[in-house]
């Protein structure tokens, strides 16, 4: 049985030990080499992996086959737990499900039946991982928090602020996630991956033997098995004594007819194709998704192309807040390629982000992240 413990059971301060890292440990190859990276260069290391989501909630959503390799699981904790062992430096498990469950899951569940499509990653890191993790380390004497995003972190002595730029590697960059980051937390973080390509952090962990250097990517959401978030959703709402059976409604198309049903707004995304539930003459695309009436607009692609959005909880990290509209590229997905637009502050955390030309899909849930070149500009939850 692996034992962990309460982020409130570890001292309240500890004396600081100058030059010792925390590292965040998920159990990956990417965590893994951080902390031999660090060690490589001389610095003491001390290895936090959180516990986030009891793998055994939900049983009815256990496959029999083989699933997809979701991270934070078990097998993670146990992953990480070697390589400390492995590298001989101290490691811990802290649990932190209750935060977990309280900052990512619910509000992933509530935002989906509110017709939006959330996103978990960025959740977790604003609102579990970095902040707690970083008191935690100050607590066992750390100064400094290191992880295995991709992306990067430097000081701009001119403008007297830490900045967050896109990683090296391209395919890889995680910077879109973390725009949500304060420059207290930039201050003490490091990300030694930003430098490096997937296939260069792959050859150090298989040079200093990790037991993970195998290990493949994880793919899914960690407390969503299969990744199926439809099945998931209907299953933890029913878990907290709310039924989703009645949730019938209408699909109808930009004039307002009704063309189909539907068994619940928390089955749909916006831009999605497939599973409508009918058979149309042509493709049709889920244009919006209106909770309020329960229904769900369809049409064809060009009507997902918009030039304009809102977004709000705006964190402005790289740069004062503008106080007139700016010319940045925005990216409203991981994999959208950031496209050139005006960001007009509406007030100190909303703006509204003019496209020089129509996006598809811009979907209320989801981030429009701000870039100056490599320079994570700030971002914001888009309405």
């Amino acid at each position: 049985m692996l034992s962990s413990i309460r982020f409130d059971a570890l001292p309240k301060c500890a004396a600081a030990q100058p030059g010792l890292v925390a590292v965040a440990m998920s159990g990956g190859v990417d965590s893994s080499t951080v902390a031999a990276l660090l060690q490589q260069q001389g610095r003491a290391v001390v290895g936090l992996t959180m516990q986030l989501w009891n793998q055994r909630r939900l049983p009815e959503l256990q496959g029999d086959g083989p699933t997809q390799h979701r991270c934070c699981s078990l097998d993670d904790v146990y992953d990480a737990k070697a390589v400390a062992q492995h590298l001989n430096f101290p490691h811990y498990v802290v649990n932190f499900e209750e935060q977990f469950e309280a900052r990512v899951v619910r509000p992933f569940v509530d935002h989906y039946l509110a017709g939006r499509t959330p996103i978990a990653c960025t959740n977790c890191n604003t609102d579990v991982k970095f902040e707690p993790l970083l008191r935690m380390a100050r607590q066992i004497g750390a100064d400094r928090l290191a992880t295995g995003h991709y992306a990067r972190i430097r000081r701009n002595d001119r403008i007297g602020r830490w900045e967050l730029l896109r990683a090296r590697d391209d395919s890889k960059d995680q910077s879109y996630f973390l725009w949500g980051l304060s420059q207290e937390q930039l201050s003490r973080s490091d990300f030694p991956l930003g430098e490096l390509t997937k296939e260069e952090v792959r050859a150090l962990a298989r040079r200093v033997n990790l037991p993970v250097a195998e290990k493949p990517e994880s793919m899914e959401l960690c407390f969503v098995p299969a990744g199926n978030y439809v099945q998931f959703i209907q299953a933890y709402s029913q878990e907290r004594g709310i039924y989703l059976q009645n949730g019938e409604g209408e699909i109808v198309n930009e004039n307002g007819d009704v063309i189909g049903r539907h068994n619940g707004v928390h089955n749909f995304t916006i831009g999605q194709r497939k599973g409508l539930g009918f058979a149309a003459g042509k493709p049709l695309y889920v244009l919006s998704i209106d909770p309020e009436r329960n229904r769900v607009v369809v049409g064809e692609d060009d009507l997902l192309r918009k030039a304009a959005c809102e977004v709000e909880g705006v964190n402005w990290i790289s740069c004062d807040a503008p106080s007139v509209p700016l010319r940045a590229f925005a990216k409203i997905r991981h994999k959208h390629g950031p496209a050139p637009a005006t960001i007009e502050p509406l007030d100190a955390t909303s703006a509204r982000v003019t496209f020089d030309a129509p996006q598809r899909a811009i979907t209320p849930g989801q981030a429009a992240v701000f870039y100056h070149g490599d320079i994570v500009l700030g971002g914001g939850w888009i309405r």
